[in-house]
């Protein structure tokens, strides 16, 4: 897990980009700490309906300016109050959070999928493989146009950006992980990390695996507290010993090997589990 400061942040900006928003915060303490995958916490209210905090992977973090840009989707009382937030508030945030993603010592050449806003720790992850020499291409994808993100960013890093929308408005039409197999071959990719819906990774683990490779999922799991006490978030995964466990996604993840995460087995509890003996069935 990451080391996390609680801090107060102020709002420099919240800016629409399509579907959604742009959250700058000033946190000098948080920022440095960041690395690509991580993901932050923000209290966004004092009602009843919005004591739990919202998670939100981070965008970027720029050490140097001391911000944390975050993608904020719209989606009920707390986020429309959050894309609300006038500049030169605070807000009590945590960050960073969880397990980022894992970075190469050396030259690789990545795919980076992902659905809709899922794409937001893509970028820094994009720009530290670049750093270190190697290639990345992107496959986007989401329902419609506007549901889109990140686009123009993938297009500044790389010529290999492929978008794909369900109904065509962008891009091919299908799901995104339609031409996984045609991507990973046009890039010759030596690894994928994807973001997005669970059968979407599950999909994307499975056509990385059938060309060998390895494929690194941050899930998007809705989490109560974020930082390991709930135990709201668990995902059944099978450790390096073999053996199958409940997992926290907010310190053990978000960002988990796919190949290890029993996909089809997320919302049981399977009963070779290690401790669910007896108590297989749906959660």
């Amino acid at each position: 897990m990451a080391n996390p400061v609680v801090t107060r942040a102020e709002v420099l900006e919240v800016a629409p980009e399509g579907a959604y928003h742009r959250l700058v915060l000033r946190a000098p303490e948080a920022a440095p700490r960041v690395r690509p995958g991580h993901f932050a916490t923000l209290a966004l209210g004092e009602t009843s309906a919005l004591l739990l905090r919202r998670a939100f992977a981070v965008l970027r973090a720029d050490p140097a300016a001391g911000t944390l840009e975050l993608v904020v989707a719209e989606r009920g009382a707390g986020t429309r109050e959050l894309v609300r937030t006038p500049v030169g508030a605070t807000l009590s945030l945590i960050a960073p959070l969880g397990t980022p993603f894992p970075l190469p010592d050396g030259p690789v050449t990545a795919l980076l999928v992902a659905d809709g806003h899922g794409s937001a720790p893509l970028f820094a992850l994009a720009e530290r493989i670049l750093e270190r020499g190697g290639q990345v291409g992107f496959l986007l994808g989401a329902a419609d146009a506007p549901g889109l993100y990140g686009v123009d960013r993938a297009r500044a890093l790389t010529r290999d950006v492929l978008v794909v929308t369900e109904d065509g408005s962008a891009g091919l039409a299908g799901h995104v992980t339609g031409p996984l197999a045609q991507a990973i071959e046009a890039i010759d990719a030596d690894v994928v990390h994807a973001c997005g819906p669970e059968p979407m990774l599950a999909a994307v683990t499975a056509a990385a695996a059938g060309h060998g490779l390895r494929c690194w999922t941050a899930v998007q799991t809705p989490m109560a507290c974020g930082t390991g006490i709930c135990m709201t978030c668990v995902l059944p995964v099978v450790g390096a010993d073999g053996v199958s466990r409940f997992v926290r996604t907010c310190t053990e993840g978000p960002v988990f090997d796919g190949g290890r995460v029993r996909w089809a087995d997320i919302g049981t509890v399977p009963d070779d589990l290690a401790g669910a003996a007896g108590m297989g069935g749906q959660l």
